[in-house]
């Protein structure tokens, strides 16, 4: 996120916001953890896996998760879609290795329980023990509140659906150096408020960025002033992608 983007972000009414520069791709590539909150983990729709012992998660585990034991991990995820939010907990000595693991796997979000079982126990999260029935990994992508389907969105990129546009909300140094889809205009998130004349009112906009954060924020400010806008929740390398990009 750019300074322009955090005060864009202080006027959608977030009023402690900070600029890390080089973003969450650098620090995920340092390794360095993120952590899912409770809501995130109990109402949102992700993989949540407990990498310890088969035994120690038959004795309790956290409610809905799956056993996975570290040394299985990285066979029980190859069928498992690479933009399913990944939340992983398990023992201390191992739990930083299994979040390397899945990254260098492709998944772009992965994040850990704050504290672990102990953790989440402590904080009165709801737990669950016994036998062990879901033993295969089964995630199905669920559209938030503004989603565009990655279906949709390829239509318009493609030219399919001409009833749509999409902005590009990404800063004109990143399309210089990436490319950009067929289709899409480039409005960088920090000039949206600036430039929205240059937006047709009469069709549909589906915004994207790298990741999705931006296009977020871009999308609030869009329905903000009534245009009919959707954003893409995907990191645009992910193959899931797969639309056409004119290089610089």
């Amino acid at each position: 996120m750019s300074t322009a983007s955090a005060g864009l972000a202080k006027k959608l009414g977030y009023n402690d916001v900070r600029v890390y520069l080089d973003g969450e791709p650098e620090w995920a590539k340092a390794n360095l953890p993120t952590y899912s909150t409770t809501d995130f983990i109990v109402n949102g729709n992700v993989v949540l896996i407990d990498t310890r012992s088969t035994a120690n998660a038959i004795a309790g585990r956290i409610m809905g998760a799956y056993s996975v034991p570290y040394h299985m991990l990285e066979d029980k995820l190859d069928d498992v879609p690479r933009n399913a939010p990944i939340v992983l907990y398990g023992d201390e000595d191992v739990i930083m290795d299994a979040l390397a693991d899945v990254r260098e796997e492709g998944f772009n979000f992965v994040s850990l329980v704050d504290g672990g079982y102990e953790g989440w126990v402590k904080a009165k999260g709801k737990t669950e023990k016994g036998p062990i029935y879901n033993t295969e990994i089964k995630w199905v992508r669920i559209l938030g509140k503004g989603e565009v389907s990655v279906a949709d969105f390829r239509k318009v990129a493609s030219g399919e659906d001409k009833n749509a546009i999409i902005v590009d909300a990404r800063t004109k140094e990143e399309v210089a150096e990436l490319g950009i889809f067929k289709n899409t205009i480039n409005i960088p998130l920090d000039e949206i408020p600036n430039r929205l004349n240059e937006l047709p009112k009469d069709k549909k906009i589906y915004v994207h960025c790298s990741t999705g954060a931006r296009a977020d924020m871009a999308y609030e400010e869009l329905i903000k002033n009534g245009f009919d806008a959707k954003f893409l929740l995907l990191n645009i390398k992910d193959a899931e992608c797969d639309c056409e990009i004119i290089r610089p």
